[in-house]
């Protein structure tokens, strides 16, 4: 069975030592990993969080974005040149933490808009900064897996389609992509074909329900999206991806309004649904 992560956004966008009970309660509840946000600056504390979580037998991936003073599409080869310094700091932490995998849409900066559709120079110029920053991810043994997010949250990449060029055009080892089952609720036509396009380069996926609540709870098609990993043979993390204003910083930045289910009713049913289902499709 895939093992099965919980992204600790649900609590916190933060890095301290306040997120070891958290992650010494979803070891308990039977989790294989967790999924932190690299963003707080404690670059100490990043160390400390991985050490306690290797100390728990628990894997490790990460999460990131990027903001218009660090975007890779940027015409500014100042703002791209500080694109790469960000994601090589947030590769260095990913590392701290021991991580596999740094996921999230850093191909672009996060909820910034331009008022036209992404241009072929722009994939490019992602592309470019990707690169580098996969050079760079190969000498911490990580793989940088890049997200398509909804239309409302970025105009670069949307569908798989979109990402799988960006991962081509990319053309690095260490470069690969997600699946995000929130996000192809809204851009995708089909789950599956959609897994298809993307599956060469897949290399991780987020379980999220359609409003980000409880996995199982909602509408998502998940039968849809179990059998298509299962027909690519699909072997990465399937990490719950879920929201709520717990943080209320990092809620508001990411328009997070409401509660969707309390964190702990999300991590331990989700982690039932996701093992049901994983069986059902003999994932």
């Amino acid at each position: 069975m895939n093992k099965i992560g919980f992204n600790v956004l649900a609590w916190s966008a933060g890095m301290s030592d306040e997120l070891f009970p958290i992650i010494e309660r979803l070891k308990e509840i039977g989790y294989d990993g967790v999924e932190y946000f690299i963003g707080a600056p404690d670059e100490d504390a990043y160390k400390r969080v991985g050490n306690r979580s290797r100390e728990l037998g628990l894997g490790v991936t990460a999460v990131t974005v990027v903001s218009p003073d660090t975007n890779p599409v940027s015409e500014s080869a100042t703002v791209r040149a500080q694109a790469l310094d960000q994601l090589k700091w947030v590769i260095d932490r990913a590392h701290d933490l021991n991580a596999e995998v740094l996921c999230g849409p850093f191909h672009s900066a996060h909820a910034h808009f331009v008022a036209r559709p992404a241009s072929v120079d722009e994939f490019a110029r992602a592309a470019e900064v990707l690169h580098a920053a996969g050079e760079y991810a190969a000498q911490a043994n990580l793989i940088l897996a890049p997200e398509a997010l909804n239309r409302f949250e970025c105009y670069l990449c949307n569908t798989m389609e979109h990402l799988a060029n960006l991962v081509q055009l990319t053309n690095h080892p260490n470069v690969r992509a997600m699946f995000d089952t929130h996000h192809a609720n809204i851009e995708e036509k089909k789950y599956e074909s959609a897994i298809r396009t993307i599956a060469p380069y897949l290399s991780h996926v987020h379980i999220s329900e359609n409003d980000r609540g409880t996995p199982g709870d909602g509408h998502i098609p998940w039968d849809n999206a179990f059998a298509g990993l299962a027909a690519v043979g699909y072997k990465g993390w399937l990490t719950i991806e879920a929201f709520s204003r717990n943080d209320p910083d990092f809620a508001n930045a990411i328009g997070v309004w409401r509660e969707y289910n309390d964190p702990w009713h999300i991590a331990e049913n989700g982690l039932t649904f996701i093992r049901e289902m994983s069986i059902k499709h003999n994932l």
